[in-house]
């Protein structure tokens, strides 16, 4: 038996390249207290506390959750860890939503964060790592070869990548906590920048972020009383998560089958039959601008091949058919470890009616969705502004 979840608040810092003001825990408590804010609790009304992180070397911190439990407000309380990568701040909501979901607690706190100035992700990545393929060049020198295997396949124009870059930069501009403010980004500018890792170029690519993101899930009673006092909550329709390994024979990373099998439960779950027609929002996992094609097929939004004509067609800006990214997504801000939670922050809040200069016109159902490690985690939710 499942109960009914809802997303109560949310928080988030102003995420910059550093945070040198405070520490780990100072920069997540700040989070937390605007989630607690914004959800009219006070931290003696959580029942239980989730926390996620990206791994542990890309900060140098081995297993902050031991000083940190204090200041996460988890003394007395149930405290658990989640870690899947890249993807770990979306797995982090989704494990707490279960934790209401199967009656366990009424009020969680979901909390995840990176302070990625405190250490370098592109040198944790080049580590060996035993009985795994070696990645040696980071995050854009690992995907770039997906990225040119998709436009090849696709038989995708260049100018889409630097298309996303531009809409996510000027959306991000409207975004008070979004780390990269271009809101003059043209897609000329994107197309003359730098080549990093063929095709990638420096415009397209993500930032390295210090930041936190905060969530507080609430069982049926927190949110009608929530509801009550005249404010929205994001009701929780589906969540789902998939993995598969890193590296396997006739693997596709172009459009993993993890993905593909997390979205169609999630569809399934969430009563779905046509995502691009009943989505209003989707808050999309896009570290490299190339990722958004990819992964509107890879979810069921287009057909193969057919992802970036939706951007081409401007149907993915805000106001069109499916509005991605219109907090500016990764692209304007990375904190790695808290980035997918902030698509799911981000998600509800549309659907909440509180994401401000950025919110998406009548988004009654938005999609939250994380990836991680090897294109190999997925981690993703639907909410909507009224209860199915």
């Amino acid at each position: 038996m499942s109960f009914p979840a809802a997303v109560l608040g949310t928080g988030q810092t102003h995420h910059v390249a550093k945070r040198g003001d405070v520490s780990m825990a100072g920069m997540c408590r700040e989070a937390i207290d605007r989630a607690l804010a914004d959800s009219g609790l006070t931290m003696a009304d959580i029942d239980a506390i989730v926390i996620g992180k990206a791994p542990d070397m890309f900060e140098g911190m081995m297993m902050p959750e031991l000083y940190l439990a204090d200041a996460l407000g988890a003394p007395g309380k149930p405290l658990l860890r989640v870690h899947t990568a890249g993807s770990v701040g979306g797995s982090t909501a989704c494990v707490a939503a279960s934790m209401v979901q199967g009656g366990v607690h009424e009020k969680v706190l979901a909390i995840a964060w990176e302070k990625q100035s405190e250490s370098n992700a592109m040198w944790a990545l080049s580590i060996p790592v035993p009985f795994t393929m070696p990645v040696g060049a980071g995050a854009g020198g690992y995907f770039a070869p997906h990225v040119r295997s998709y436009i090849r396949r696709a038989n995708a124009p260049l100018h889409v990548g630097a298309m996303v870059a531009a809409k996510d930069r000027r959306n991000g501009a409207k975004n008070p906590h979004a780390h990269l403010k271009q809101g003059n980004k043209t897609m000329e500018e994107v197309l003359a920048s730098q080549v990093l890792w063929d095709p990638i170029r420096f415009d397209e690519t993500c930032p390295s972020s210090d930041g936190a993101c905060a969530v507080v899930i609430g069982g049926e009673e927190s949110a009608t009383a929530v509801e009550a006092s005249g404010k929205k909550v994001g009701w929780i329709h589906a969540t789902a998560m998939r993995t598969e390994p890193l590296a396997y024979a006739g693997r596709d990373q172009v459009s993993p089958q993890a993905g593909q099998e997390a979205a169609k439960a999630l569809w399934a779950q969430a009563g779905i039959t046509d995502p691009l027609a009943e989505i209003d929002a989707a808050e999309i996992y896009v570290p490299f601008s190339w990722f958004e094609p990819m992964w509107l097929e890879n979810l069921g939004f287009a057909a193969p091949g057919d992802g970036w004509k939706l951007t081409d067609k401007g149907e993915t800006e805000i106001g069109g058919t499916l509005p991605v990214n219109p907090s500016g997504g990764v692209l304007s801000s990375n904190p790695i470890g808290a980035s997918g939670m902030i698509r799911f922050a981000e998600a509800a809040k549309q659907v909440m009616g509180r994401a401000g200069d950025y919110q998406v016109e009548n988004a009654r159902k938005a999609l939250g969705h994380a990836y991680g490690g090897g294109s190999q985690y997925f981690s993703m939710w639907v909410v909507g502004s009224e209860r199915r």
